[in-house]
């Protein structure tokens, strides 16, 4: 899902439904792949969050001149973050392209996009990441300021509203390789005209937030 082609693909395929009554019974392969479809149940904590998400972009759009209010979640390992990134990320996308309908089906909206923190990931190292979500074309040659820049024409030009990143716990800030990548994403944060989601294992005792 770190491309947008997965992401649409994710986000536009309905989750699994249950045989309906008088269905024939399925068999063990298909039982299995129902139940690895992991449907999302709308708990309290899922509907918070979406409220949250929503809140944060309606402000956002008004956002001129510093950064866009963002948002993080967090929490111990296996408490569902991802899937309530997803499940936000999902809504959104959906609400937008009903709302906003494609004129053409080559230039489809691109309101949301995922992107996973490289494991030590470098500055250069993100920005190739965000600009590989969109394909955007990237050399070796290329300066990370150069890739960044491109990356913030493209996403304001396809339309970006949401940008979700996961495994926020990967950048040290206390390194000076983290410290690039975390004013990147900063930089990012007030170039892009998008409401940014963090999420990660217990972020607020990592490094990213200490001082």
């Amino acid at each position: 899902m770190t491309t947008w082609q997965g992401w649409h693909r994710f986000a536009t395929t309905p989750p699994p439904q249950p045989p309906a009554p008088g269905e024939p019974a399925r068999g063990v392969e298909e039982r299995l792949a129902y139940h690895s479809g992991f449907v999302t149940v709308r708990t309290p904590a899922i509907d918070t969050l979406t409220t949250g998400v929503r809140t944060l972009m309606i402000l956002g759009r008004h956002q001129q001149t510093t950064a866009r209010p963002s948002l993080i979640v967090t929490g111990p390992a296996a408490a569902g973050k991802t899937t309530a990134l997803l499940h936000v990320g999902r809504a959104c996308h959906l609400a937008h392209t009903q709302q906003h309908p494609p004129a053409t089906t080559t230039h489809a909206p691109v309101p949301v996009v995922y992107v996973l923190v490289p494991p030590a990931a470098t500055a250069k190292a993100l920005a190739t990441e965000f600009a590989r979500y969109l394909g955007i074309p990237v050399t070796t040659r290329m300066t990370q300021a150069q890739i960044a820049d491109a990356v913030c024409h493209t996403y304001n030009r396809a339309g970006v509203r949401l940008v979700l990143i996961d495994e926020i716990h990967r950048l040290t800030p206390r390194t000076t390789t983290g410290a690039e990548t975390a004013d990147l994403l900063k930089d990012l944060t007030e170039r892009i005209r998008a409401t940014f989601v963090y999420a990660d294992i217990d972020v607020t005792t990592t490094a990213l937030f200490s001082g």
